[in-house]
């Protein structure tokens, strides 16, 4: 029998430099989401002045954290374009941390909004380099028959620094100013920039020690990298990767219309910010707890079923967010949609995965990454725009856009595993 730790360990085992670059993202990922809380915080504290070009405070805090999402998914097509025709990923992701940490210390000398929206807009394009590089790696160190295990333990550890960042930022902002040896005396705000700094200079000494690029992956450089739109075998009229990439983004459009509404959520659920934070905590929680076990049965039971069937239970997940009028069922609404998200996560970057010839993993997997990126925008975007007309209106547009998403992958998505063991059945031995 084997003991507690192995059980707990075995979900996990994947080559080692994965989970180097698993940790390492997980690093990163506390600093960066400390700054979704710590930014708003700063930016309304006083302490931030100058030309603000004439927008209200909320206006500038929206800018400042789209725009670090605009960029990211902007650019990343190009860093995943250029480190398949380099053969190289470790670079990138070196770059793009060692980026991460030096704008994460410029903030505490960030004293104008427009140094604060240089300096974000950088971080935007430094996260580029990793995303992009950090898929085809973990892409490239796996194979059909382990890499859903490896894209759920890689999106796992991920999930789990970006859902612990904004759990503390504003406890050590509120704790501040604190005391240091020889004493100094920092304040909360540039206690939370240098915290953001160290995580993503760890996550910079993790991948120079523990990460390297497979031979393969310098052999094949400057492979076909071209992203099709249309199915070049004619089977199906859209390419299996492009219909990934818009099931992605439609899929993360409507995950993200839940947070910009967070008065209007309040109010129909008479509800307090504490219960918000559960109910938005709640989707994270289901992805950190179901990202590797659908990962590896993906790799069993195969990629399609699971990303099907996330997409459809997607659509009533969504929809009846705008219709709950309890704190609790709206709780569990969130946990579920939550697991159709991880239902399809996964299982597409793995599929596309599959589909990615030798050398274009960070071209190829770019389109999934981006997609979601732009979806994750576009979603806070799309619920302040659509909530005036009716709290309903928003979800209805995400179930929606859910129903595309289920018939593109149901219609032109096809199984990529040549073998697959039957899908169990509820009652089965």
């Amino acid at each position: 029998m084997r003991s507690v730790v192995e059980r707990v360990i075995a979900p996990f085992a994947v080559d080692r430099r994965v989970l180097a670059l698993a940790g390492a993202r997980m690093a990163d990922g506390i600093g960066n989401s400390f700054l979704i809380i710590v930014i708003p915080l700063y930016v309304t504290s006083g302490v931030v002045g100058g030309t603000s070009f004439g927008l209200e405070e909320s206006m500038i805090i929206g800018l400042i954290l789209s725009l670090f999402g605009f960029l990211n998914s902007s650019v990343q097509p190009v860093t995943g374009r250029l480190s398949d025709r380099l053969g190289r990923r470790k670079p990138f992701i070196l770059v793009g941390l060692a980026g991460l940490a030096l704008t994460n210390v410029a903030y505490v000398v960030a004293e104008t909004y427009v140094s604060l929206l240089i300096i974000r807009g950088l971080q935007g394009v430094s996260v580029a380099f990793i995303i992009p590089a950090s898929v085809a790696l973990v892409n490239e160190l796996a194979s059909s028959g382990d890499r859903g295990g490896n894209m759920g333990v890689y999106n796992t550890f991920r999930l789990v620094g970006f859902g612990a960042g904004p759990a503390v930022a504003g406890a050590v902002v509120n704790l501040g100013p604190y005391a240091l040896p020889g004493g100094v005396v920092v304040n909360g705000f540039d206690a939370a920039f240098y915290i953001a700094t160290i995580t993503a200079s760890i996550s910079y000494v993790m991948v120079t020690a523990l990460v390297s690029d497979p031979e393969s992956t310098v052999a094949n450089a400057g492979a076909d990298l071209s992203i099709p739109i249309r199915d070049r075998t004619g089977s199906n009229l859209l390419d299996p990767i492009f219909t990934l990439g818009l099931a992605s983004f439609f899929m993360a459009t409507g995950i993200a219309l839940f947070a910009t509404i967070q008065p209007q959520v309040n109010a129909r659920l008479e509800q307090g910010a504490t219960w918000f934070g559960l109910q938005f905590a709640a989707f994270i929680l289901a992805q950190v707890a179901l990202q590797t076990p659908i990962g590896r049965a993906c790799d069993r039971y195969g990629r399609r079923p699971f990303i099907v069937t996330g997409m459809v239970l997607l659509i009533p997940t969504t929809l009846v967010q705008g219709f709950i009028l309890s704190s609790v069922l709206m709780f569990v609404a969130r946990l579920f949609q939550g697991v159709a998200a991880a239902m399809v996560f996964a299982p597409s970057l793995a599929l596309a995965g599959d589909l990615a010839g030798a050398g274009e993993s960070g071209s190829k997997l770019s389109v999934l990454t981006m997609a979601f990126g732009y979806g994750i925008a576009a979603g806070p975007f799309s619920s302040g725009a659509l909530v005036g007309y009716g709290f309903q209106v928003p979800f209805v547009f995400g179930a929606v856009l859910a129903v595309f998403g289920a018939i593109l992958v149901y219609t032109q998505v096809e199984e990529t595993l040549e073998t697959t063991a039957p899908v169990p059945v509820f009652g089965d031995d």
